[in-house]
């Protein structure tokens, strides 16, 4: 079967940078592209130099509708704006799309559910297979441990992280809704200020920290009474992310339009 041929967007961020390596490092692809916003400094510059590596002999493109035609697969880790439109370009030509983007407003979530209908879309807030995992486990705990046991997330990241909570904490959170069959629009609590009150029964909070250079901490917490039961996760290098985007490119190959969870690539 020939490489599958994977494009980056944003690759001259640290995410991308990431990306470009873990496409290089795997096997069964290459890195057939990438793009960086017009104006962008590293414009032309050869994506292997940029992450680090021997160079592979493509350019930093400004052009993300012919990058995302000469693609088979794109990995997108940039902003919900960009993502929408990235996602419409990869419909038209059926490219894969995998998505880490997070932070989406309702009309982005349009798009990209659109642009489903004729390319495969693998979107999760968080790649890694330990976040996937603890996902998984967060739905059966909390199926588990009865309304007495209350459920708070609490997630940490690098000071430079512009939405909150987390895509990855909204993705634990929805899990322990499931699990305790509610929907999280009705018991999602993001913030507490102020006098607020008892805590309500059945409430699922999260809490958002934010400082120095911290990859992504999370946290499910079950509170009961005399004891506690804490899931959590430490991602420590970037890496575990980008190696989870180029396995679900692979994942996709063969699949049917739609959209897709790392759940699904997983096997979880």
């Amino acid at each position: 079967m020939a490489e599958l041929k994977i494009a980056v967007m944003g690759a001259s961020g640290r995410m991308g940078r990431a990306l470009v390596r873990a496409v290089c490092e795997a096997d069964g692809a290459i890195v057939s592209g990438g793009t960086e916003q017009a104006g962008s400094a590293a414009l032309g510059a050869d994506l292997g130099t940029l992450a680090g590596l021997e160079p592979l002999g493509v350019a930093l493109s400004a052009d993300a509708a012919s990058v995302i035609a000469g693609a088979d697969a794109i990995l997108d880790f940039t902003a919900p704006g960009a993502t929408a439109a990235f996602a419409r370009l990869a419909a038209q030509h059926g490219v894969a799309h995998i998505i880490g983007t997070t932070g989406f407003r309702a009309e982005d979530e349009a798009a990209i559910t659109e642009a489903a209908q004729r390319s495969v879309i693998v979107k999760a807030g968080n790649m890694s297979l330990g976040v996937n995992l603890l996902t998984a486990l967060t739905a059966k705990v909390a199926a588990a441990l009865d309304i007495d046991f209350d459920i708070e997330i609490v997630e940490m990241h690098h000071r430079h992280k512009v939405d909150a909570p987390s895509g990855t904490a909204l993705m634990l959170a929805e899990a322990a809704a499931k699990g305790r069959g509610v929907s999280l629009e009705d018991k999602g609590v993001r913030v507490r200020d102020g006098h607020t009150g008892a805590r309500q029964p059945g409430d699922i909070g999260m809490q958002s920290l934010r400082g120095g250079s911290v990859v992504g901490d999370h946290s499910v917490i079950f509170a009961g009474n005399g004891e506690r039961v804490i899931l959590s996760h430490h991602a420590e290098d970037r890496s575990i992310f980008a190696r989870g985007a180029v396995k679900a490119a692979l994942w996709a190959r063969d699949k049917e339009p739609g959209i897709y969870s790392m759940i699904d690539v997983l096997g979880l």
